[in-house]
């Protein structure tokens, strides 16, 4: 019997284990690439960027829209470009610059909630607007464009991505469904970073439109997909993490009347929500030449996709793997990457997190999920959840 229903995360995870139960890595026939289930086996591809590069041009027929988007997107970089221009970014992303956004998102939290009422969709009054409002003030962007942020990054997450055709046929959909999307995104971005390069202000745009590498400055269309990255990565993550943290504690009630107790807890919480709900389940890689991975050989010039959701819930590595444990220690997921393509917003996430729910539990006596309203993402595509209704007690 087929079924038009979205999947749920059990049906990934169990899809998930079912990969598993043919080796940690394995070729995967109908998507012509290599699954990477196990931890030590992801990690050992996100370390060996030489091996396993993520610049994938060759192996994806080429679009101008998607090429513009790419020009600036070092997350689809190999070093030394990669290097190049990540520092760039880097050296404005200080663990400074993010902790002294702290009083900031704490400000903002308490004014999203005092908005809210007792009774309200959790991603709509809080996990959406906050890193959105964060990250565009942090980039210059005009907050009166929310709407449209939202829906790029709902047109780019919630495509159904079907497992019974080949990665070709399924790459070249996708493709025609995004490209207008793309499109849009770029003469958006491109706009608004020449009107900062003629009127520059304190915000990070700006600073990008004037650092200089060896005595070269970014173009314009350079600019694009590090703007372009920061700002959906930039608050996707947050906006799932928050969400997904949430129904966690929903659905463990004994843990958190624990971290209830003691908020120093909150943070391991995170982590275990982070590890047990990952937002972004895989990431891709191209390898260089022929490599022998997990004793599985794998050719020169193959796609390699790092579960990192099956990575995140292998049992040589996590006891119980399935269940959360506030207490796991150590917990050495992989939700933000490792190596050099590390995600550089991984302090920003956390730390909207930590603020957020800090906030939620000091004011709220009581956090109940309305259970029949809750929506998720395609875990396929990404781990999280549209909806969340909630009516919440105050203190």
């Amino acid at each position: 019997m087929t079924t038009t229903a979205k999947p749920t995360l059990q049906d990934f995870l169990d899809y998930l284990e079912g990969l598993r139960a043919q080796g940690q890595v394995m070729y995967d026939e109908r998507s012509q690439s290599w699954m990477v289930l196990g931890q030590p086996e992801v990690n050992e591809v996100l370390h060996n960027a030489r091996v396993f590069g993520s610049d994938l041009s060759e192996l994806v027929p080429s679009q101008d829209d998607f090429a513009l988007f790419q020009k600036g997107n070092f997350v689809q970089m190999d070093d030394p470009r990669h290097k190049q221009l990540r520092g760039m970014v880097s050296r404005a992303f200080t663990p400074r610059f993010v902790a002294d956004m702290e009083p900031a998102i704490d400000r903002l939290t308490h004014e999203l909630l005092d908005a809210a009422g007792t009774e309200f969709d959790l991603v709509d009054a809080l996990a959406y607007p906050l890193p959105v409002i964060v990250i565009a003030n942090l980039l210059g962007i005009p907050l009166s464009d929310q709407a449209v942020f939202r829906r790029w990054a709902s047109s780019l997450l919630d495509r159904d991505i079907p497992r019974d055709k080949p990665i070709a046929q399924i790459r070249e959909e996708l493709t025609a469904q995004v490209v207008p999307v793309m499109r849009e995104m770029n003469e958006y971005f491109l706009e608004f970073i020449k009107d900062r390069r003629r009127n520059p202000g304190d915000d990070l745009t700006s600073q990008l439109t004037l650092v200089e590498e060896d005595g070269k400055k970014l173009d314009d269309t350079e600019i694009i997909g590090f703007v372009g990255l920061l700002l959906l990565a930039g608050h996707i993550t947050t906006t799932a993490t928050l969400g997904n943290s949430i129904l966690t504690f929903h659905e463990n009630q004994d843990a958190i009347a624990e971290v209830r107790r003691d908020l120093s807890l909150l943070p391991a919480a995170i982590e275990e929500v982070l590890r047990l709900r990952t937002p972004f389940p895989r990431v891709a890689r191209m390898t260089h030449e022929e490599t022998v991975l997990g004793g599985v050989t794998i050719p020169a010039k193959q796609m390699v996709l790092p579960m990192l959701t099956a990575a995140n819930r292998d049992e040589r590595v996590y006891p119980n793997p399935n269940a959360f444990d506030l207490h796991r220690d150590p917990n050495h997921h992989a939700s933000f990457g490792r190596g050099i393509h590390v995600c550089l917003g991984a302090p920003l996430a956390r730390l909207e997190a930590r603020v957020a729910l800090k906030i939620m539990f000091e004011r709220y006596a009581d956090i109940q999920v309305v259970e029949d309203g809750v929506e998720e993402r395609n875990p396929f595509a990404m781990v999280a959840v549209t909806k969340l209704p909630l009516a919440v007690r105050p203190v």
